[in-house]
């Protein structure tokens, strides 16, 4: 994918919004992990911690677009994002992260919590690359540390602008439509029904619909 194209930045875009908004729990697991630590040893477990982890959802992440270029996996892909941009737009649960009492301690409990609780977001960024692996390495290498950096900004600014959390979901329902009409196998069959604005029609109808169905289910 050329970086001069629109295409790229339109995709990119994509790719760093729906990071910054599904890895929100990531960095609250990441501010957790290291919070029992001095303060001298907090700032440098969460530095080497994320480190870890950026390059671990890298791999994930470049594995997710390999397998995602095989028939029929790229549309089954596109499927899995719509429960969970549903889920995204759910009242968010607490859950209990481990905290750790020593410096290696907090780095594993980053690298293996993020890697776990990631999987959507690999899946959902390997989508929206489009097979091209250098906007998933940039993607993640400008997200990331804003994620890392200001995860309790990131929350109130979710909370005072719940559009943003919307505008996330339509993001994942868009990236779900094009997934099924570019897989190598299904994409033909569903452009032959409804016609050469397929690659337009079906994306926005799962995205507004995500919406849709978001808004129905709070009121």
């Amino acid at each position: 994918m050329d970086i001069l194209t629109f295409e790229f930045w339109t995709a990119l875009f994509s790719i760093i919004i729906l990071d910054l908004v599904l890895a929100g729990d990531n960095a609250v697991v990441i501010a957790m992990a290291a919070h029992r630590l001095p303060a001298e040893l907090k700032k440098k477990a969460i530095l080497v911690g994320t480190a870890g982890a950026v390059v671990i959802r890298i791999i994930m992440t470049m594995l997710a677009v390999y397998l995602l270029s095989i028939p029929y996996l790229q549309a089954m892909g596109g499927l899995l994002l719509i429960p969970i941009a549903i889920k995204l737009l759910k009242p968010a649960e607490e859950g209990h992260v481990e905290e750790a009492d020593n410096f290696m301690g907090a780095v594993k409990t980053i690298i293996v919590a993020d890697a776990a609780m990631g999987i959507d977001n690999v899946l959902a960024v390997a989508g929206a690359a489009r097979g091209s692996f250098m906007l998933v390495v940039v993607g993640l290498l400008i997200s990331v540390p804003i994620v890392v950096g200001s995860s309790q900004l990131i929350g109130k600014l979710l909370d005072k602008w719940p559009v943003l959390i919307y505008l996330g979901a339509g993001i994942l329902g868009w990236t779900g439509g094009s997934m099924l009409i570019h897989d190598a196998s299904i994409g033909p069959m569903i452009a032959n029904i409804i016609g050469p604005m397929a690659n337009m029609v079906v994306p926005g109808i799962l995205a507004a619909g995500v919406c849709i169905f978001g808004l129905m289910r709070k009121k």
